[in-house]
């Protein structure tokens, strides 16, 4: 084979694997968004409680949580092609469930049996795709697919909440699981062909951490579980108390575990590096200083602003818009100028998106808003694919699932923990303002109104001060490769077999 031949066909097979990852991504953004809007009509077909059918979210995130960084300890002693493959089926078999046995069988355990499969399934998945990108993709094209990821995940948010209110309206809502199974399918016929098999590990699962995995599956899960109940259940209430106490013991177990255990599912000892924590950490901000805007602006739109269900999904879609963006954008210009200075104009951008945020009312403009979240939506994007690029490209190759599933649970967690967080700064926000306003409930309407559009602009400023850190951060931070990022990958070395 001519050497411009080998150089096609290497390169087909980078597009086709970043392919393959980028319908992981979409498949995880698109089933976190678009099972929401199906809930009411779940409740109502199995006559289910609110706090009830909340468990069709609630188990999918638990699992999730305990399972991705023993999903990432695992992808990195077997191989990523193989967890990335048991993953798809496991969530393509979990989508079915969820659409097809609830109906025959006229039971509700029956889904969230369903949504367990999909949550192990995800685990995999999200555990691995950043670290597929990193090991097999060539260093002169890794900002590019990173930012691909970015721009398709962005994509699948943004369609979720349009695509799940189609289907269950004009189908039903068992569809919202079945227009997974396809992508399933598709997904792991072409990764059989793209995803290159790795160098054998010297690693075996004889060494496998096992105590720590059940220490770390009881700690993420009872710790999410108790900030995302802690509102509906009181955050004084026997089992939120016992959820934290048990979280606190297990998670401490973990962290004295990782530290003596030679074969650790997270090496804690990474974070010995100032940049490596640094940069981890500049990544957690950013997430949870959006993760109040996710979670308060449908309630801003509708509560203060008098939107529809409907416009207000049509507003924050500029959010998505913007992420897609500077998803490509950052792609594109991390080879060229670095991860540094896209995170530093990405943190630029987050200060100024919540200090237009910060600074609504009831009386603020539709376009004034649009343009706000836009303009979040470019710090997003701008951030997100650089500081993930970042992280793994700075560990060793033997290392990538761990670091990888590590920045996947430093997605979710904050968002989640996030909900609860800036639940509190609304309520604290609006009980100091009326306590010293001596606004009462008989005040007028337009000054309620007032009194919860401040309450709005509390939490909306504290996302603006993590921005500030987050901006102090990039301008700290330094991008550094590891010798094992610098060479050829496993996809150049397979050339022409792809």
């Amino acid at each position: 084979m001519s050497k411009s031949t080998a150089n096609t066909a290497a390169t087909c097979g980078i597009g086709l694997l970043i392919f393959v990852v980028a319908l992981a991504a979409f498949m995880s953004a698109l089933d976190g968004t678009i099972v929401n809007i199906a809930i009411p009509t779940i409740s109502e077909i199995f006559n289910l409680s609110a706090s009830s059918v909340s468990w069709v979210a609630t188990i999918y995130l638990l699992v999730m949580a305990g399972c991705i960084l023993i999903c990432g300890k695992v992808a990195d002693v077997v191989g990523f092609k193989k967890i990335f493959l048991a993953g798809f089926a496991i969530f393509t078999i979990g989508s079915f469930a969820c659409g097809f046995f609830p109906g025959l069988l006229d039971s509700y355990p029956s889904l969230l049996i369903g949504r367990v499969l999909q949550a192990v399934g995800g685990a995999m998945l999200m555990a691995i795709a950043p670290a597929m990108i990193t090991t097999f993709v060539p260093l002169s094209q890794k900002g590019k697919a990173m930012g691909i990821l970015m721009t398709i995940a962005a994509l699948g948010t943004a369609l979720g909440p349009v695509l799940g209110g189609f289907l269950t309206q004009y189908l039903s809502w068992e569809w919202i699981f079945y227009i997974n199974v396809p992508v399933g399918i598709v997904a792991i016929a072409l990764g059989f062909k793209a995803i290159p098999v790795q160098d054998k590990s010297t690693a075996t699962l004889k060494t496998f951490d096992k105590y720590g995995a059940v220490l770390i599956f009881l700690g993420l899960a009872t710790l999410l579980y108790a900030f995302s109940e802690g509102l509906s259940l009181g955050w004084t209430s026997p089992v939120i108390l016992g959820c934290f106490a048990v979280a606190a013991v297990t998670l401490a177990g973990f962290v004295i575990r990782q530290l003596r255990y030679a074969e650790p599912l997270l090496d804690l000892r990474l974070f010995k590096n100032p940049n490596f924590f640094l940069t981890n950490l500049a990544f957690v901000l950013v997430i949870a200083s959006f993760a109040g805007i996710n979670y308060l602006m449908p309630f801003f739109l509708q509560y203060v602003r008098d939107f529809s269900v409907s416009d207000a999904g049509l507003v924050l879609t500029s959010l998505s818009i913007g992420m897609m963006v500077t998803g490509i954008l950052s792609g594109i210009l991390f080879n060229k100028f670095g991860g540094k200075i896209l995170c530093i104009v990405g943190a630029l951008l987050l200060l100024a998106g919540y200090f237009q945020l910060w600074h609504m009312d009831s009386l603020t403009s539709t376009e004034y808003i649009i343009g706000a979240l836009f303009v979040v939506g470019l710090g997003l994007g701008m951030m997100m694919s650089p500081l993930t690029n970042m992280i793994l490209s700075s560990v060793a190759k033997g290392k990538q699932g761990m670091v990888s599933s590590l920045t996947g649970l430093e997605q979710f967690a904050p968002m989640t923990i996030g909900i609860a967080v800036y639940n509190l700064i609304l309520v604290w926000g609006i009980t100091t303002i009326a306590a010293a306003e001596n606004i009462t409930e008989a005040a007028p309407v337009s000054i309620q109104m007032d009194l919860l559009a401040h309450g709005f602009d509390v939490a909306f400023l504290a996302s603006f001060i993590l921005a500030v850190f987050v901006l102090i951060l990039s301008l700290v931070i330094r991008q550094k490769t590891h010798p094992d990022h610098q060479g050829s990958t496993e996809l150049e070395h397979a050339g022409g077999i792809i």
